[in-house]
């Protein structure tokens, strides 16, 4: 059996052009909606350990409150995932000069990245098949991009994203999706427990750009190759407000889709495994929700509402040679997977 899939009408853009909202439910019940504005992923709804089911992605209930804009919840976030600092980098002898809107630097593809456009969408068999074509010059990106991003609701209670892009230039391309997760459905996830198959991360300056170094994780607050509490040691980390907002360096890149995280929340018993054929996952664990956003169900979001484990090339790798590179040739495919697996843990 193919998950169903049902489309219905989400709202209407400013431009007056129709959004869609797809949900995706497999043989086992278990629930995916996504929507054509940003290919958002904005609810998934798994059981725990008596089958009661809850929504464990944050997100809102209607088309006007994404456009009002949001911390990337649930997006498709691009073209590169993640900061280049001061937006600049040098591409083959050029110099190249992106939009800038984290401060002073670039983030998640710009001000208008493709979290923020209509992509296309086609319903298919237990899928959906968002597609976008980001014109040579967008947000100072060298080339025109032709982008394609497939959601698929397994019967195993994964929800597969598949990515696909080809260029006419020379561009960076690091895809990922931004879903930020709480198994519990509520509350916040400071007693969730992750394992991470990284035995390093890339420290990063005052302004999260990283130095260009791998350190290792072992000593220090941000080991989590073996399981640990997310809240056991967050204020060891320091900061105002202390949290995760790192990047790790897995040990399963190049190898094809290799486990990279684990998250269990003990209650419920929910577990999400995540697995990727990237090199790295951005661990960010809300830090500066404030409960001023309000999801869905009228539910204010506060601090530590929910975590991203966000697949990824390395941030700023068109700056540091040594990592991992993300420029994407003609004649080339940039193809990348990510898989949400689900279970329960016995109780």
């Amino acid at each position: 059996m193919t998950a169903r899939v049902e489309a219905t009408r989400f709202g209407t853009m400013p431009d007056g052009s129709p959004a869609h909202l797809y949900t995706l439910t497999n043989a086992h019940g278990l629930v995916a909606r996504v929507t054509d504005y940003g290919a958002t992923l904005t609810a998934l709804s798994v059981p725990d350990h008596t089958g009661r089911l809850a929504d464990v992605v944050l997100g809102f209930d209607h088309l006007y409150q994404y456009l009002q804009g949001h911390p990337y919840f649930g997006s498709t976030v691009g073209r590169v995932a993640n900061r280049i600092g001061h937006g600049r980098f040098v591409l083959d002898g050029q110099p190249i000069q992106l939009a800038l809107n984290h401060r002073e630097h670039h983030l998640h593809g710009g001000p208008v990245g493709f979290d923020k456009v209509l992509w296309h969408s086609e319903p298919l068999d237990g899928a959906v098949r968002f597609t976008h074509v980001s014109p040579d010059g967008d947000q100072g990106y060298p080339g025109q991009l032709e982008v394609a991003v497939t959601m698929t609701l397994t019967d195993a209670d994964a929800l597969i994203i598949d990515y696909e892009a080809t260029t006419d230039r020379p561009t960076p391309v690091n895809l990922t999706n931004h879903a930020w997760f709480n198994l519990a459905g509520a509350g916040d996830i400071l007693g969730h427990v992750l394992w991470l198959a990284a035995d390093g991360y890339t420290p990063t300056d005052a302004d999260l750009i990283p130095t260009g170094e791998v350190l290792p994780v072992a000593g220090t607050p941000l080991d989590f190759s073996r399981p640990v509490a997310i809240g056991a040691r967050i204020v060891e980390l320091g900061g105002d407000p202390p949290g995760y907002d790192h990047n790790y360096v897995l040990g399963g890149a190049g190898k094809g889709l290799a486990v990279a995280a684990r998250l269990t929340e003990p209650v419920s018993g929910r577990v999400l495994e995540v697995a990727t054929t990237e090199p790295g996952l951005q661990l960010y664990t809300g830090n500066y929700l404030d409960g001023t956003i309000t999801g869905k169900g009228g539910v204010a979001y506060p601090r530590y509402a929910g975590l991203c484990l966000e697949a990824q090339g390395f941030p700023d790798a068109v700056n540091h040679p040594g990592f991992p590179g993300v420029i994407l040739r003609p004649g080339q495919t940039y193809r990348q997977t990510t898989a949400l697996r689900f279970a329960v843990r016995p109780e």
